[in-house]
């Protein structure tokens, strides 16, 4: 007598598989040679999506699987931490932006075919929207002699000296058409022992061709490039091949060596786009540099809606001058001057600005001596002043109180 167990969920009578499962399974054994998938219904792509191998050759998956759970697993095997909001909850997206990062940041000029990187972008063209590299390599260089005689050292120059380019981004930006954010940074993790200074910073080829390359990316809406040892001449270079860009809104050259040439350079770009956001922290610009600037901020068709030059040598006269152009701004919402060496008098004219001012939302002016007198006209101003959200005037060697009172006003 045959025995049945109702409580048994798993006992099933069809013993035999069905057509369509032996179909399916024989889809996923031989995908890689037989690639089918478009033509299946929604619920036999799932199971695809669950059973294909992840060793399948991209050149195979990539424009052929759908975003899904496939592309899932393949993340999650390959890294630890998978935060697929940051990719548009994307897991294809996420895959191949993070491949391709992972290829760029182990280039090795010289030493890596560049057909690691070409023959990756027709698979990942259409998915990558941001790339966020965090370190470019520099070629292997040849092991100095330890010994070398005074006359050779004296007929050496600057040409001799062996190559130091990073990846050459020519080959790859103009290919990437969905391309609206690049972060890079030009430094070498984990050196070690082997820290040579020019690993951190990029050099004259590598700006000449980044900034072509960048000219011919006009998809890409936010450029940052920092701690990447840019000058003047590097930051105006890249200025030049900015103009007219169509679709770049933010920039972000914070952590540099740039001056009031570089800044004046782009000045020429607030002209000639359609830039909100600008990052200038910690970089060499002064009074004549912010002059530049707030010349830019008067100006009727500005579109500037965030600046910040934290970390600068601005002074009260290149404070005062931001501050007037302000005056009469009717775009700007954020500005950041914090530790720019300004005292009451600039404290004074800002004070000004938000009696007249009705868009400013915030401003810092933290770690700046802005004296008593400072502070208490910026207290009085912004009594009057009902736009603005957040003033920051910490470290400004006034009491904590008095501080205090300024964000109750607010």
């Amino acid at each position: 007598m045959r025995r049945i167990i109702a409580e048994d969920f798993d006992w099933s009578l069809a013993i035999v598989p069905t057509l369509s499962d032996i179909c399916l399974h024989c889809i996923v054994k031989n995908f890689e040679e037989q690639p089918i998938f478009e033509e299946l219904t929604s619920t036999e792509k799932d199971f695809l999506q669950e059973k294909l191998s992840l060793s399948i050759p991209l050149s195979v998956t990539a424009n052929l699987v759908s975003d899904g759970n496939y592309w899932k697993r393949c993340c999650e095997q390959r890294w630890d931490f998978c935060e697929v909001s940051n990719y548009g909850n994307s897991w294809k997206r996420m895959y191949f932006e993070r491949h391709l990062v992972n290829i760029i940041e182990l280039f090795i000029p010289a030493v890596t075919d560049p057909k690691a990187v070409l023959n990756i972008i027709p698979l990942c063209r259409n998915y990558v929207k941001k790339l966020n590299i965090s370190q470019l390599l520099p070629p292997v260089l040849p092991p100095q002699q330890e010994e070398e005689d005074d006359s050779d050292l004296a007929l050496k120059n600057k040409d001799d000296e062996p190559s130091i380019d990073h990846f050459d981004f020519s080959i790859l930006l103009d290919k990437l058409t969905n391309l609206e954010e690049l972060r890079l940074v030009y430094k070498v993790k984990q050196c070690g022992m082997n820290f040579e200074w020019n690993m951190f910073e990029m050099s004259d080829r590598d700006c000449e061709s980044l900034a072509k390359a960048l000219q011919s990316c006009k998809t890409l809406k936010i450029l940052s490039i920092k701690s990447s040892y840019i000058d003047d001449k590097k930051c105006r270079l890249l200025m030049k091949y900015l103009l007219d860009h169509p679709s770049l809104k933010e920039l972000d050259l914070s952590y540099n060596e740039i001056g009031d040439s570089g800044a004046r350079g782009i000045c020429n770009l607030l002209t000639r786009s359609k830039l909100e956001i600008l990052n200038m922290c910690d970089n060499r610009i002064s009074c004549s540099g912010a002059k530049a600037i707030a010349h830019m901020l008067s100006k009727e068709d500005s579109t500037l809606l965030s600046l910040n030059l934290r970390l600068n040598r601005v002074r009260d006269e290149g404070g005062q001058a931001i501050g007037e152009a302000l005056l009469n701004n009717r775009t700007l919402l954020d500005l950041h001057l914090g530790a720019n060496v300004m005292t009451e008098h600039t404290a004074f004219t800002l004070s000004k600005v938000l009696l007249h001012n009705k868009t400013l939302k915030t401003i810092n002016l933290s770690c700046n001596k802005l004296g008593e007198l400072g502070v208490q006209a910026l207290k009085e101003a912004m009594s009057a002043n009902k736009s603005l959200i957040e003033c920051d005037i910490s470290l400004t060697e006034e009491e904590e109180e008095t501080a205090s009172l300024i964000n109750q006003v607010v």
